[in-house]
C-alpha cells in the first residue's frame, strides 16, 4: 500500500511538472554525455600512450642515399655499419629491446597508414623511406644516454625521442579532455539548479497533500521519498540517454570514420564505452537526489 502510494505520488508529480521534468532529463543527458566523453577521451589517450610508448621510445633512422643529409651525404648505410649500430644498441644496459624495420617494412606500414590517400602513396618511392631501429628502453628517462651512444655513428642519420615528438599531440588531447570536463561541470551545475527548482515547484504544488500526511503522522522520510525518487528517476533517464549518445558516437564517428581512416592506433571499444555506465548513472542519480533533498529541506515547510 505504501509503495503504491509513493508510486502514485511520483506519477502525479511528473505529470504536473511534465515540461520541467523533460527539461531536466535533456539537461542531465547532455551534461552526462559530456562527462562520458571526457572519460572516453581519457581512456583513449591512455590507450594510445600504452600502444606507442610501450612499443617504441627511441627511433634510430639510418642513412638513405635518396635523401641528402649532413650526417649521410647521399650514401646508404652499409651492412657493417648496420651491424655495429645494432650491436651498440643491444649491448647498451639501458635498452630493453631493439626492433629493426627495413625499407620494405617501412613502405608497407606507410601504405597501410596512408591507404586513404593514394596520391601520397603513389608519389612516394619505396626507397625514399629509411630503414631504422626502434628501441624500447628500460627507463624512458634515460633517452639521452642511448641517443648519445649512437648519434653521430657512421650510418646513423638521426635519433628521435618519440615521447618528445608526441608530447604536443597528447598535450592537445589532454587539453580537449580538460575543456570537456569544464563544460560538463558547468552543465551539471545548471542541471542541479534546474532539478532544485523543479522539485521546489513540485513541493509547493503539493503542499496541501503534504500537510495532510503530516497530520496523520507520516514520517519525514515517507513525505520526502516521492520527491527524492522523482529526482532520481530524472537523473537515471538522463544517464540512459547520455549512454545512448555515447553508443551512437562510437558506432558512427569512431567505427565508421576514425577507425577506417587511422589504422596505426587503436581506439576505445565497447568495453570502454560500457565502463562509463556506472559513472553516468552514479553521477546522474547522486546529483539529482542531492538537489532534490536540498530543495525539500529549504522549501518544504508544512
Amino acid at each position: 500500500m505504501r509503495a503504491q502510494f509513493v508510486t502514485s505520488e511520483i506519477l502525479i508529480g511528473l505529470r504536473r511538472n511534465l515540461t520541467m521534468t523533460i527539461a531536466v532529463i535533456i539537461t542531465t543527458s547532455v551534461s552526462l554525455a559530456l562527462v562520458g566523453g571526457a572519460l572516453l577521451m581519457n581512456k583513449q589517450v591512455g590507450l594510445m600512450k600504452s600502444t606507442w610508448y610501450d612499443k617504441i621510445e627511441v627511433s634510430v633512422f639510418l642513412c638513405n642515399k635518396i635523401v641528402d643529409t649532413p650526417n649521410c651525404h647521399s650514401s646508404d648505410v652499409t651492412q657493417a655499419q648496420r651491424d655495429q649500430i645494432n650491436a651498440d644498441l643491444t649491448s647498451n644496459p639501458q635498452v630493453q629491446k631493439v626492433y629493426y624495420e627495413s625499407k620494405a617494412e617501412a613502405y608497407k606500414n606507410f601504405e597501410v597508414q596512408f591507404r586513404n590517400s593514394p596520391e601520397i602513396v603513389k608519389n612516394t618511392s619505396p626507397d625514399a623511406l629509411p630503414e631504422s631501429f626502434r628501441v624500447k628502453l628500460k627507463d624512458p628517462s634515460k633517452y639521452d644516454v642511448v641517443a648519445s651512444a649512437v648519434a653521430g655513428e657512421p650510418g646513423v642519420d638521426q635519433v628521435t625521442d618519440i615521447r618528445k615528438t608526441l608530447a604536443p599531440f597528447f598535450k592537445f588531447l589532454n587539453g580537449m579532455r580538460d575543456a570537456i570536463i569544464v563544460v560538463a561541470g558547468v552543465a551539471l551545475i545548471a542541471c542541479a539548479l534546474l532539478i532544485f527548482n523543479t522539485i521546489r515547484v513540485a513541493a509547493f504544488s503539493r503542499r496541501r497533500e503534504t500537510g495532510i500526511m503530516r497530520l496523520v503522522g507520516a514520517s519525514n522520510l515517507y513525505i520526502r521519498l516521492p520527491f527524492l525518487l522523482e529526482g532520481a528517476l530524472a537523473g537515471a533517464f538522463g544517464a540512459g540517454i547520455a549512454f545512448g549518445f555515447l553508443a551512437v558516437a562510437k558506432m558512427t564517428f569512431i567505427d565508421r570514420v576514425l577507425h577506417p581512416a587511422i589504422t596505426f592506433t587503436p581506439f576505445v571499444g565497447w568495453h570502454e564505452v560500457a565502463s562509463t555506465i556506472p559513472w553516468l548513472f552514479g553521477i546522474g542519480v547522486i546529483i539529482s537526489v542531492l538537489s532534490s533533498f536540498l530543495a525539500i529541506q529549504r522549501h518544504l515547510r508544512v
